[in-house]
């Protein structure tokens, strides 16, 4: 009963927002967002002491000013997910552009298939969703939603367009097949890990301990690695879909050893975005809970 009364909130929110005009929309998702700020205490906690991890000299009050723009980032892209079943090449033209397009079609041509670097930042929903949208379907490696019938509704929308989900607990498989057959994936690799599938990498000065999946297939494949991310660019009022140039991994022979340094690669491109775009990254999630052996919590 529980998960159906959850599936029908959300369902009525979706419908309810996606039947509005998009400024309407993205204005009340920003309003969301702000009472979320307000009403969760444990999580601008949180929010807060990765902003005192990340940036140890910055005042209280900036780093208060970079979380609320996190939830209303967090707001827009609610409103964006509501609206996307009505999105179309035609009616996103006016406010989402490329960036660095030419680097993804490189990678993607060299036919040995391209694991697309992100993280939680911007809108990634829309990001996947986008590039399918303009004749580029992909794969998205995604954690399942405990409630079932939310996880099929998510999973429509996304993959409206062409797109194909690749479940967390079982996508080893699956992603070196999709890169033998030259396709693209989606990693978010920004989040909490713990040993073996994490090893531990630096972020924002302190260990982290992160996803080697990519690395890993990266390595064993030869697929290019391209990194991806949708941001809003307020000077331009618009999303923009940066493709990045391709890490080019080290190879020595020392097969852990690559991986984590290719791990280390990938991380330090997702800490310069969010270094970028601070306010539009997910300092909410508790990426520095694991901890080596020994060591003191941190929350």
């Amino acid at each position: 009963m529980k998960k159906h009364f959850e599936f029908a909130l959300v369902w009525c929110v979706a419908r309810g927002l996606g039947l509005l005009p998009r400024g309407v929309a993205r204005l009340l998702g920003a309003g969301l967002g702000r009472a979320v700020y307000v009403l969760l205490r444990r999580l601008r906690r949180t929010g807060l002491r990765n902003l005192e991890i990340a940036y140890p000299s910055m005042p209280l009050a900036d780093r208060e000013r970079i979380l609320r723009g996190v939830y209303r980032s967090l707001g827009w892209q609610l409103a964006e997910f509501c609206r996307m079943e009505r999105y179309s090449e035609r009616n996103t033209k006016n406010w989402i552009r490329y960036e660095g397009l030419q680097n993804f079609v490189a990678a993607e041509a060299r036919g040995k298939g391209v694991l697309i670097l992100t993280g939680h930042l911007g809108a990634w929903e829309l990001s996947s969703f986008y590039h399918s949208l303009m004749g580029h379907p992909m794969g998205m490696v995604i954690r399942r939603l405990d409630n079932e019938l939310l996880d099929r509704f998510v999973n429509r929308i996304r993959c409206l367009h062409g797109n194909r989900v690749m479940h967390k607990d079982d996508f080893a498989r699956g992603l070196l097949t999709a890169m033998r057959a030259g396709e693209s994936v989606g990693i978010l690799m920004d989040t909490n890990m713990t040993p073996p599938q994490g090893v531990f990498v630096d972020f924002f000065g302190r260990q982290a301990c992160t996803a080697s999946g990519l690395a890993r297939v990266a390595l064993k494949t030869e697929a290019s690695v391209v990194p991806g991310f949708l941001v809003w660019e307020e000077a331009e009022g618009q999303y923009v879909l940066h493709f990045g140039e391709p890490i080019e991994p080290v190879v020595t022979g020392d097969r852990e050893g690559d991986i984590v340094a290719l791990t280390q690669q990938c991380t330090g491109v997702i800490e310069s975005w969010v270094r970028r775009y601070p306010e539009q990254w997910l300092w909410i999630h508790r990426r520095w809970k694991t901890r080596r052996a020994g060591e003191m919590p941190v929350y």
